[in-house]
């Protein structure tokens, strides 16, 4: 008896042909999620604020890869990048919003009005921005999967970062609403949740030195006992944008070695 019967068994590279936009690609959890979706054979859009980042990540890549530079909280940014993205390589197959900012870990009331708008327009904006020109893109082609990096800070709060945890809660749901609005359309939403990671923006997220003895301080709170690390992301990022979640939409996964429990 076939023990597998209705299961699809895939070939090695899970995304081949797709196109993939990852916004923040030039660093961090965008680098490591570039990198795996190429490997898996994906035609990679490595978009980030930083050109000589981008250029840096996608010349490491190599093959189909590109690199395009824009201010995900700019709408002519946004446009002007898909514009780009679809000569190069036509209408994208997935998006990956990852790119995001932090105020510092400090009292909630010490935070400016010029701070807290930056946060919410890198963190929540750029989402609404980046649906208007690739969701019409997606519904002409027949569908497509949108992959917002949300934050266990959306779920469970750490104090010190309000405003910051604020943007996360809006990604989280905002992602579970665009999958119930968008799920006609055969286009998958759903929302990675990282713990505190190994990231350029971790001494913000702690407000203090990233010394050892602080850093255990934050480890004492995540049950698998360390931070969350590109290759984690990557590779939740890889289940979601393939076709093993075809049936998956709307969720929130946490990947934070148990901080939500």
């Amino acid at each position: 008896m076939n023990k597998n019967i209705g299961i699809k068994v895939h070939a090695k590279s899970r995304l081949a042909g797709k196109v993939a936009i990852v916004t923040g690609a030039g660093g961090g959890f965008g680098e490591g999620i570039a990198r795996l979706f190429a490997s898996e054979g994906a035609k990679v859009v490595v978009l980030d604020i930083r050109a000589d980042a981008a250029e840096r990540v996608a010349a490491a890549i190599g093959g189909e890869t590109f690199a395009t530079t824009g201010d995900v909280g700019s709408r002519d940014d946004v446009v002007r990048a898909i514009a780009a993205v679809t000569d190069k390589f036509g209408a994208p197959d997935i998006v990956v919003n990852n790119a995001g900012w932090t105020h510092r870990n400090q009292p909630m009331l010490d935070i400016d009005e010029e701070t807290f708008d930056r946060v919410y327009r890198i963190n929540v904006k750029s989402i609404y921005l980046m649906a208007q020109p690739v969701v019409p893109l997606m519904k002409a082609n027949g569908g497509g999967t949108i992959i917002n990096v949300g934050s266990v800070a959306g779920i469970r709060p750490r104090p010190g970062l309000t405003w910051y945890n604020g943007t996360k809660g809006a990604v989280n749901i905002l992602s579970q609403s665009m999958a119930v609005e968008l799920a006609p359309d055969l286009i998958r939403v759903n929302c990675i949740c990282p713990v505190l990671g190994e990231t350029g923006l971790l001494e913000s997220f702690m407000g203090v030195a990233d010394t050892p003895e602080n850093r255990a301080r934050f480890l004492s709170t995540i049950p698998l006992g360390r931070l969350s690390r590109r290759d984690d992301i990557a590779y939740a990022a890889l289940y979601l944008a393939s076709d093993e979640a075809a049936f998956l939409t709307g969720v929130l996964l946490p990947v934070d070695g148990g901080r939500t429990i």
